[in-house]
């Protein structure tokens, strides 16, 4: 049995476990493989972003919500609390895991992995990209990542649990 280890903290800038990263990676990497759905459409759109209105607003949580086919937005809603920087976030983060086809966080946890930041690459632009956890591409079976599904205003890690808890409860209610 491995010995209990502190959760890693990519907002954390201090010296955290090896263990810890690895573990938030198997995390997300079992998201990415339970996280798949059989169609998608601006409709599907509408009720995970409301999904998250709602979570986000019974939570009293100061989030931006943002559904995009590239750059094409199906879902956006600003809840009380957000700012326009939250924008600036979604559309760095949406695009980052658009760019990469997998989870945002994942991007810049993978560069930590390797000794770095995703910052540091040259060719992450980050007037462009955010390698910050928040967006979590959808993906449809047998086709791949079709859109994004961001949040921010939290912590990054919490953004990104939230994605996942909605993306879940979608796929709890389409299987019916």
């Amino acid at each position: 049995m491995e010995p209990e280890t502190t959760p890693f903290d990519p907002d954390d800038p201090g010296m955290q476990s090896e263990a810890a990263l690895n573990s938030l990676v198997r995390r997300i990497e079992a998201e990415i493989a339970e996280l798949h759905f059989e169609r998608f459409s601006n409709n599907n759109a509408i009720s995970l972003g409301m999904l998250l209105v709602e979570l986000g607003t019974t939570r009293a949580l100061p989030i931006a919500v943002d559904i995009r086919q590239s750059d094409h937005v199906l879902f956006h809603a600003a809840l009380d609390g957000a700012t326009p920087d939250n924008d600036l976030w979604l559309r760095a983060k949406s695009r980052t895991a658009a760019r990469y086809a997998i989870p945002s966080l994942l991007v810049g946890l993978r560069a930590r992995q390797c000794g770095g930041r995703a910052e540091d690459n040259p060719l992450f632009d980050t007037a462009i990209y955010a390698a910050h956890g928040g967006s979590f591409p959808f993906y449809i079976r047998g086709a791949g990542p079709v859109a994004t599904v961001t949040v921010s205003g939290l912590p990054q890690v919490q953004d990104h649990n939230l994605v996942v808890e909605a993306l879940r409860l979608h796929q709890r209610a389409a299987a019916g």
